[in-house]
């Protein structure tokens, strides 16, 4: 266990000296720091923050805690959920968003580099006035570059694409000790040892700070098309998942989503797009359905053959959102699922386990089975192509106290079933200290071990953002 010091006038000082006029202690540090967007978790203050701005001052930060053994939590825009850029032993916070320039494109071998506080969206806008596509897509457009790679974020295009670590070609890391490395290299392919750049991918900054990232792009697609596909129920929605794939239509992204979140998501957007009946019949359930392709004819066939099979196997109808403004609309409602559950509810508590496609339905039938048991609002939607799941457990009945104990009932009872049926513990959150009481269970004893050894050589005096991950302090 690390005994921590708490921040001494020196220490702020001496942090001064490195980063002069970006060092905030007191009331000048700014309350956002304190939390991140799960409240659940809890908020804690830091006892004093650092905007650094080069790899060099993130180096001198880093051996200043080590020397006085203070801990260090990095953040970038704090937009995760399971709180892992929450300081919740105080010391130092080190705010990236600071470092958001683009630094380079290599057209020749499509790659671009980037600061790690490069907003998503930011990076997502600029390539493709240059015809590129940074394919990982995360819901949470203003997350950082820095905090994506740090939890392996994935998104909706993941189905087609993969998830970030897939477009991570190279790396700028601080070391724990304050050491500076460089990992990996504008290369398609390695046998060079351990691969070190994917173990710090997902690694939600315990390992490493990133302080430069190097981005594979791929040309921009010509043509994309939506589809917005109502159910009579759930069960028949997924159930059409796999077919998909089954016949060769390799959708850029697909997604699922039950009629209450729609209805509170279109209310907070304050547009409607998706049907709620058809032929006098109530809607349950959508697929959200989209393809690219490098033709219009070529994308038109694929939606077409789509079409006729969803129609088969129980598809009330098929939408076609060919405009930009309908595609744009029917995709602003699903970027705001969160947002709309967050104003609907005194308390939530979600996770983002992860199962096999093929066994999507039966297990959201047991998840939404258990809404009597424990009292509570259970609202779902999520990735169906890649099995990946986003269950919100929510209140405005409970008092706080019995809500976290009954939803930790609940996700050791969901999380047991998601790992009988071949499942994972997050498919793109991560751990954080939210989820970290349940990955032992998740890995088994022998592998959460070896991630705790593997902590300790990176990080020997456990200074960095302590208690997230596999190891508790």
């Amino acid at each position: 266990m690390a005994n921590y010091n708490k921040v001494s006038p020196e220490l702020v000082e001496e942090l001064k000296k490195a980063i002069p006029g970006r060092v905030f202690t007191g009331e000048d540090i700014n309350e956002d720091y304190t939390h991140d967007e799960m409240p659940i978790y809890g908020a804690a203050k830091p006892e004093v923050v650092v905007e650094a701005q080069t790899t060099e001052e993130i180096a001198e930060v880093v051996k200043l805690a080590n020397k006085y053994v203070v801990p260090l939590t990095p953040r970038g825009a704090g937009t995760g959920l399971v709180g892992g850029a929450v300081p919740i032993h105080g010391g130092i916070l080190l705010s990236t968003t600071k470092m958001n320039k683009i630094l380079d494109y290599d057209l020749e071998n499509f790659t671009v580099t980037v600061e790690p506080g490069l907003l998503l969206n930011d990076l997502q806008e600029d390539v493709a006035k240059k015809g590129l596509l940074y394919p990982p897509d995360p819901g949470e457009k203003f997350a950082t570059l820095g905090g994506n790679v740090a939890t392996n974020a994935g998104g909706m295009r993941a189905v087609k694409y993969g998830a970030t670590r897939d477009y991570v070609e190279a790396m700028t890391v601080v070391l724990p000790t304050g050491e500076i490395v460089k990992l990996g290299a504008k290369v398609s392919k390695t046998s060079t040892g351990y691969s070190l750049i994917d173990l710090m991918v997902g690694s939600e900054g315990t390992l490493g700070i990133i302080t430069e990232l190097t981005l594979k792009l791929i040309p921009q697609p010509k043509e994309v098309m939506s589809m917005i596909i109502p159910y009579v129920n759930l069960d028949e929605c997924i159930a059409t998942v796999p077919k998909f794939f089954q016949n060769h239509f390799a959708p850029q992204a697909l997604e699922f989503m039950e009629r209450a979140i729609v209805i509170s998501s279109e209310a907070y957007v304050g547009k409607e797009v998706f049907p709620k009946t058809f032929n006098g019949q109530d809607v349950g359930a959508y697929l959200l359905v989209t393809f690219d392709g490098d033709t219009e004819e070529a994308v038109m066939d694929v939606v077409e053959k789509a079409s006729e099979l969803v129609l088969e196997n129980g598809a009330m109808d098929v939408m076609l959102a060919d405009t930009p403004a309908l595609k744009r609309d029917a995709w602003a409602a699903r970027g705001s699922f969160l947002e709309a559950i967050e104003a609907d509810s005194k308390l939530l508590d979600e996770c983002d386990v992860v199962v096999p496609v093929s066994e999507i339905a039966n297990y959201l039938g047991f998840v939404n089975g258990l809404e009597s048991k424990y009292g509570f609002k259970i609202k779902s939607f999520g990735h169906a192509g890649d099995g990946n799941l986003h269950i919100y457990a929510v209140s405005n009945e409970m008092q706080l106290d019995e809500f976290k104990q009954k939803v930790d009932e609940f996700m050791k009872e969901i999380y047991a079933k998601a790992y009988e049926k071949g499942g994972l513990l997050s498919g793109e959150h991560g751990i954080g200290h939210g989820k970290i009481d349940y990955l032992e269970t998740a890995v088994g004893s022998v592998t959460f071990k070896l991630m705790e050894n593997i902590k300790k050589v990176f990080d020997p005096n456990l200074i960095l953002n302590p208690g997230k991950v596999c190891y508790k302090v």
